[in-house]
């Protein structure tokens, strides 16, 4: 069957496509830095926080350890900060936990929808369109940012990975939304800013696949999973879509 114009149902992922959450990274890292190493002895929060950015990059580019911190972020956070401090001579696991739910406390407050995410959620409900989220990470972390936002309104269904026991781009997440919503393949898109989960498995299952290119980075060369359309924001989502 060929793909739908116009989709019955839109699994649509949160983080990164409806909820900013990378923004205050930089800020919350500094600050918690500044405000608990600042009057360590031979420790130059400076210095802590440019050894953090260093590991945090290099500890999230290993496929293994992002599927450990979906599990436990802070605990993930407080690994980065250990590494960082003990390339500065220090072995303060106290002060890294310490640093690292600072950290998390400061990042979870800076988070915010992306402009105009809700209101394309609103739109498309409207049009009698079924959407179901699906998010990959652990199940409180991921339900506090759904209710602070008030998005369980606008979906039938929900997914969340710590929950459901596995996440994308596990085909059982797919197959799970489409059954929750009534829908086949050929009428449901999804949607999202992560290439191996809202394209390649999407596509693979045969859904049209709409990527978030939010840094218009474009598709790495020979990429063999081309998505239905492209986007640089959700509220360019409806625009997708007939005139209602």
């Amino acid at each position: 069957m060929s793909e739908a114009a116009s989709p019955r149902a839109i699994l649509v992922d949160l983080d990164e496509t409806i909820v900013d959450i990378t923004s205050g990274i930089r800020d919350s890292w500094r600050s918690a830095c500044v405000d608990l190493a600042g009057g360590v002895a031979g420790l130059d929060a400076d210095h802590l926080f440019d050894a953090v950015l260093r590991f945090d990059a290099s500890f999230w580019s290993d496929p293994s350890f992002d599927r450990e911190a979906r599990r436990d972020q802070r605990a993930a956070a407080a690994r980065i900060v250990q590494a960082a401090l003990s390339s500065l001579g220090h072995d303060r696991p106290d002060l890294a936990r310490a640093i690292a739910h600072a950290y998390r406390d400061r990042r979870e407050r800076a988070m915010r929808p992306f402009p105009g995410a809700i209101d394309a959620l609103a739109d498309l409900r409207a049009r009698g369109i079924r959407l179901a989220l699906l998010t990959n990470g652990a199940g409180p972390s991921q339900r506090a940012k759904i209710e602070r936002f008030h998005l369980t309104r606008y979906f039938r269904y929900i997914l969340i990975e710590g929950e459901f026991g596995v996440g994308k781009p596990d085909e059982r997440v797919y197959h799970a939304a489409m059954r929750a919503l009534g829908a086949q393949p050929s009428e449901t898109w999804m949607v999202g800013d992560n290439l191996e989960w809202e394209v390649v498995a999407p596509r693979r299952l045969g859904l049209g696949a709409v990527w978030v290119d939010r840094r218009g980075a474009g598709l790495p060369p020979d990429f063999p999973f081309a998505p239905t359309h492209v986007i640089a924001a959700l509220h360019q989502l409806p625009g997708l879509l007939p005139p209602s």
